[in-house]
């Protein structure tokens, strides 16, 4: 198994600063750069274990924290196992972060996420990865929508809204995109309903994008996050194997 370097840095942007997790294979060589976009819980034990298992595969892989403007993270306090059925407040404390983070904010940052890996010693020349999780998978979407030289693989896992009728919605970006593209829906999703995945899927394939989405049957928003309440083992599995092939192929 590949020994991994973690670390917590800071990464200026446009309005402020952003802390981050950063962590690669502890072998002093350059890897392939994956942005990894955190769900609304944020930078928390379970994330960082998550991004450690992408670099061991051979990346290095930056975490950072998208509701920084709120505060370092945790933005709010998190108890070790989340319930949100039993703890309906971490939501509601979490919403106005959110919510504030606006695509035209989000996607400012991103490009300072991006030229940060570019200047790294430990990141090669090529094209960066980028996956999400829930609001991260629309993040994920946006990035390589409006960065399309810059990203070459995008996977999203239980995203929510990103084919809404809203005139911002995510799946617009489609037809900027030139990397591969997985999303992996479940199908007990609220966030994520039929329409909206059929709309999504409708998108990419207008736009000529090199894609696959796939319904995981019984999985529930969240399935892949094992410190919540929503964690599927089985259909988390199968998000691994999908995210490392991707990765794999495209960088």
């Amino acid at each position: 198994m590949t020994t991994v370097h973690g670390s917590t840095i800071d990464i200026p942007t446009q309005d402020g600063v952003a802390d981050a997790y950063l962590t690669h294979p502890d072998d002093g060589v350059p890897h392939p750069a994956v942005l990894f976009y955190m769900d609304a819980f944020g930078l928390r034990p379970h994330l960082t274990k998550m991004a450690d298992r992408v670099a061991a595969a051979g990346y290095t892989v930056l975490v950072p924290n998208v509701m920084y403007r709120h505060g370092r993270a945790p933005v709010v306090e998190l108890p070790e196992f989340i319930n949100p059925a039993e703890r309906p407040e971490i939501f509601q404390n979490l919403r106005p972060a959110m919510q504030s983070l606006t695509p035209e904010a989000a996607m400012r940052d991103a490009g300072s996420y991006l030229a940060w890996l570019s200047a790294s010693p430990l990141t090669t020349d090529g094209p960066v990865g980028t996956t999400g999780y829930c609001m991260g998978a629309g993040l994920a979407l946006r990035t390589a929508g409006t960065y399309p030289d810059r990203v070459a693989a995008i996977a999203g896992f239980h995203g929510a809204y990103l084919a809404s009728e809203a005139p911002d919605s995510p799946h617009l970006l489609a037809d900027r995109i030139t990397a591969e593209v997985y999303f992996g829906h479940a199908d007990q999703d609220s966030a994520m309903p039929p329409e909206q995945i059929d709309r999504l899927e409708d998108a990419l394939t207008a736009a000529g994008v090199v894609h696959r989405t796939e319904v995981y049957d019984g999985a529930h928003h969240g399935f892949t996050q094992a410190d919540t309440a929503a964690y599927d083992a089985g259909a988390a599995d199968r998000h691994w194997k999908a995210l490392l092939d991707l990765l794999g192929r495209a960088l």
